[in-house]
């Protein structure tokens, strides 16, 4: 998916064949020099990396191999040493999402597809936006038809760690409910992906609104007020069901 949207991006300027073709070459490239790396352990702990051996495993040339290195190093990719004893790489947050996105699609491809995912996140507070937008009428209305309450005005916010980041990618694929979004008295409000959820004995849902501050948290929406609830302060760990379909 990434790399159709990036290919799409060139496309646009409609730029020669050969280029787009090369291009879409370098990519490959530099998506099979990062996975080998993570089959090298490199996405868990610092190794030692040999750019003969690298070459060997991506089946090209040793300088080949020392380039890809630099040019992952160059996108954030990868962090890499180079000491007078070889060169150490890991894996950066930004290259594991990279590969957490292709992983995601070839599963949507071959695998068995999940019905339900647990998400866990601690509580913080919020810009106090959520409030508002859940009164909006337009979204109130929505959120009755086609997830069946009304929202209470304000969301629960939850933070997420770098590896429950990536179930929230994993709720950005999907289709999810969607909440359109509209106009009223000449302002423009975003689209809402919504997914139905259970919160300790509270039905309600996670939204992912199109046009967010939280980049790294999810936000739950219920009846009730789900902090008074189920007793929250800012830096509980709660686990919230999602269900997927």
């Amino acid at each position: 998916m990434a790399l159709l949207l990036f290919v799409h991006s060139f496309l646009l300027f409609k730029l020669p064949k050969i280029f787009i073709k090369n291009v879409i070459y370098l990519i490959f490239e530099m998506l099979e020099t990062l996975k080998q790396l993570a089959l090298m352990n490199a996405i868990s702990k610092v190794v030692k990396v040999n750019s003969k051996k690298l070459a060997s495993r991506i089946n090209q040339s040793h300088q080949t191999a020392a380039r890809k290195l630099k040019e992952l190093e160059e996108r954030g990719l990868i962090e890499r040493v180079i000491s007078k004893d070889g060169q150490y790489v890991k894996i950066t947050e930004k290259g594991k999402m990279l590969l957490y996105k292709e992983y995601m699609d070839y599963r949507a491809i071959f695998g068995k597809k999940r019905d339900v995912v647990s998400i866990k996140g601690e509580v913080f507070a919020g810009f106090g936006e959520g409030k508002y937008y859940m009164s909006l009428e337009n979204y109130k209305r929505q959120f009755i038809e086609k997830l069946g309450f009304e929202p209470y005005p304000g969301t629960l916010n939850l933070k997420l760690s770098k590896e429950q980041l990536m179930l929230r990618c994993e709720l950005e694929k999907k289709e999810g409910i969607v909440i359109n979004g509209f106009e009223s008295e000449g302002r423009t409000f975003g689209s809402v992906k919504a997914f139905r959820c259970r919160i300790g004995d509270i039905d309600g849902a996670v939204i992912l609104p199109e046009r967010t501050h939280y980049t790294d948290a999810v936000e739950v929406v219920a009846p009730v007020n789900l902090r008074k609830e189920l007793g929250l302060k800012n830096g509980d760990r709660v686990e919230v069901k999602v269900y997927l379909v």
